[in-house]
């Protein structure tokens, strides 16, 4: 069986899908977020080989807590979509035990190129959810805030939203960066516009991976940020929801 990539496994995730999760962290990841709180998994080609088999045998024992609570497996990052053909795998072994699949992805490697294309299509069809990070909608801040353009990030929505595949939209609101009201309120129109949006989370920002920055001996950019006030969160939740049709 196929192997993968893996920085870590978390087996009672409450906060990435429905119900009780299984979460696999996997290594390696194109974008480099001012405020990620993985920063040690950034690194491409490294973390734990893992092979299916063993996550399944894993996975297997938790069922009794997970199935009953409406939950299931997540692949998170770093970047699933890196390792598309170790998650295909992965999925399909899950959907033969009538486990749920879910993939936590911010889009940042979607290519048009025709095998991506190809093996991210074999992987929809054994994927019942993706949690989609939308980080910004304005492209020069995107590029500041992640070394990155958010042009194939927009089309990766669109590319979900015409397969309809169910999503989670996710925005991290970090005062000063994503809480701008004309880039919240651009945001929440470009939500409006997919037919798959089955919720929308606003993430307050948060300090909690500061330490791992600095235990690979990096400055962390947005130290002197502090995370939002409650109000701030549901003025932002407003704005993104405005025109979103939940389905």
């Amino acid at each position: 069986m196929m192997n993968g990539n893996i920085h870590s496994i978390e087996t009672f995730g409450t906060v990435d899908g429905p119900g009780i999760r299984y979460v696999i962290f996997t290594q390696g990841c194109l974008l480099r977020c001012q405020f990620c709180h993985n920063a040690d998994t950034w690194e491409i080609g490294t973390g734990k080989q893992v092979a299916v088999s063993e996550i399944i045998d894993d996975l297997t024992t938790y069922l009794p807590f997970i199935q009953p609570s409406g939950g299931g497996i997540t692949v998170s990052g770093g970047e699933p979509l890196l390792q598309i053909p170790f998650i295909t795998e992965l999925f399909k072994e899950c959907k033969t035990l009538g486990i749920h699949t879910a993939i936590d992805s911010s889009g940042g490697c979607f290519s048009s190129a025709p095998l991506f294309q190809e093996q991210l299509a074999e992987l929809m069809k054994y994927t019942d959810l993706v949690l989609l990070d939308l980080k910004h909608i304005n492209r020069k801040k995107h590029i500041k805030l992640t070394g990155m353009a958010n042009d194939h990030i927009l089309e990766f929505a669109r590319y979900l939203s015409d397969l309809h595949i169910p999503i989670w939209v996710r925005h991290v609101l970090v005062p000063g960066v994503t809480n701008d009201t004309e880039d919240l309120t651009l945001l929440g129109e470009f939500i409006g516009t997919l037919e798959n949006v089955k919720k929308v989370e606003v993430l307050p920002y948060h300090k909690l991976g500061v330490y791992k920055w600095e235990a690979l001996g990096l400055e962390y950019p947005l130290k002197d940020v502090e995370p939002p006030a409650d109000a701030e969160v549901e003025h932002a939740y407003e704005l993104l929801t405005a025109w979103v049709r939940i389905v």
